[in-house]
């Protein structure tokens, strides 16, 4: 196992557009191919499953973090690298975050967001310095972005929250972001 780890926070549904499946794809392969360990949800359903898929069929080092609860109901990834079976949601969550170097956030719905604004909070709060790169497949993390503006310009957030993390605009980005990361 190498020494750089990638949690990455996606969607258990595929998306409407095909680029979502096809982004979700490419990154796992990448990372795969860059010699990135990456740390996901652990199911085998939606873009979650088809980044681990694509890094697993690359060569790489996969290591799925699933609550029992969601086993059956997320269809649990089998062939993985490591399977980690946690209590609950929030130790699933902790896990997730103590195996990151750094995180990538590809399109998703709600759990993608809880889990992308926890993670934002724990590093405002001081608790982590790791990047977070939100990665912009069509436009996807521009409403994200958005919401956090529109915090910052009603006063319930400080301006400095706009750095806590960075939006690439496509896979190739944020692969080579990942590099310089690991290079650093």
């Amino acid at each position: 196992m190498g020494s750089f780890s990638v949690t990455v926070f996606c969607g258990s549904s595929p998306g409407v557009d095909p680029a979502y499946a096809q982004a979700a794809q490419a990154l796992g392969q990448g990372l795969a191919e860059n010699g990135v360990n990456l740390v996901f949800g652990g199911g085998n359903v939606g873009l979650m499953g088809l980044t681990a898929g694509a890094a697993l069929g690359a060569g790489g080092h996969v290591t799925g973090i699933i609550p029992d609860f969601l086993r059956q109901r997320e269809v649990e990834f089998h062939g993985l690298s490591e399977l980690i079976v946690t209590d609950s949601m929030h130790t699933r969550k902790r896990r997730l975050f103590a195996l990151a170097d750094a995180f990538l956030v590809m399109p998703g719905g709600l759990g993608t967001f809880d889990e992308t604004i926890e993670i934002l909070t724990w590093k405002q709060l001081g608790q982590h310095n790791k990047p977070i790169i939100l990665v912009d497949i069509l436009g996807w993390a521009q409403p994200f972005a958005a919401m956090v503006d529109n915090a910052i310009t009603r006063g319930f957030a400080r301006e400095s929250v706009r750095d806590l993390f960075e939006i690439q605009p496509d896979v190739g980005a944020a692969l080579a972001r990942v590099e310089e990361l690991r290079k650093a």
